[in-house]
């Protein structure tokens, strides 16, 4: 950039650059398609606001990278944070469907936008029953072994075919009670979203203080 010295711009840039590639200026969204990523983004966002133990947000843009990502959130914990309970992991399963619901309630349609937050949704939803012991008909019971830990970190099924079912099952309930949970913040949040979307389609990318600033704003008169 010919620049003599690194600012905090260029760190955030190269973690983003980690996190979801470089960002694409050439790539043209529909008006429609950079509204729908406006309020996926936002959903996302409100969510995780609205919940207590959520990470606070730190920017939101609706910028297409190059992972493929049209637009994405960036949340980031306070300090060291290695250990999480139970309302916390159920508070981030219903973040991840955050972007979904806010498409199924404006909108009334969805898009295939929300394909990696549903893999991670379930992902950790399985952890919980499997591994973490998080699940009342299970208990403390591990029905599932991480193989290779440092090679990617495979899991292999250490249950009969009956409980591996109940497990899908209990999966399922999961994940579509905390999309629920999703729905009914953005519902009863509807003016902030729509408030927020419409500032973020403008400006295509807000700091988490600009987002809080608008969350708060008529709380606060």
């Amino acid at each position: 950039a010919g620049r003599k010295s690194v600012t905090q711009s260029d760190l955030e840039e190269s973690i983003e650059v980690v996190i979801a590639g470089y960002q694409k200026k050439n790539s043209i969204l529909t008006d429609q398609e950079k509204c729908i990523v406006a309020y996926h983004e936002i959903g996302h966002a409100l969510v995780a606001a609205k919940q207590t133990n959520s990470a606070p947000v730190q920017k939101i843009t609706i910028i297409p990278r190059t992972s493929g990502a049209l637009g994405y959130t960036m949340q980031v914990d306070e300090g060291n944070h290695y250990l999480m309970d139970k309302t916390e992991l159920e508070n981030k399963i219903a973040t991840l469907p955050g972007g979904r619901a806010a498409e199924e309630v404006v909108f009334g349609s969805i898009t295939t936008g929300a394909s990696n937050d549903i893999e991670q949704a379930t992902k950790l939803a399985r952890a919980m029953i499997t591994r973490y012991g998080m699940s009342s008909d299970f208990d403390m019971v591990a029905l599932e072994t991480v193989t290779n830990q440092y090679l990617g970190g495979d899991t292999s099924l250490a249950c009969s075919a009956q409980t591996q079912r109940e497990i899908d099952q209990k999966v399922v309930e999961l994940v579509k009670a905390q999309h629920e949970k999703a729905v009914k913040i953005l519902t009863d949040n509807r003016a902030k979203l729509d408030e927020l979307a419409q500032y973020l389609y403008q400006k295509e990318t807000i700091t988490g203080e600009e987002f809080m600033e608008i969350l708060n704003r008529d709380d606060a008169e």
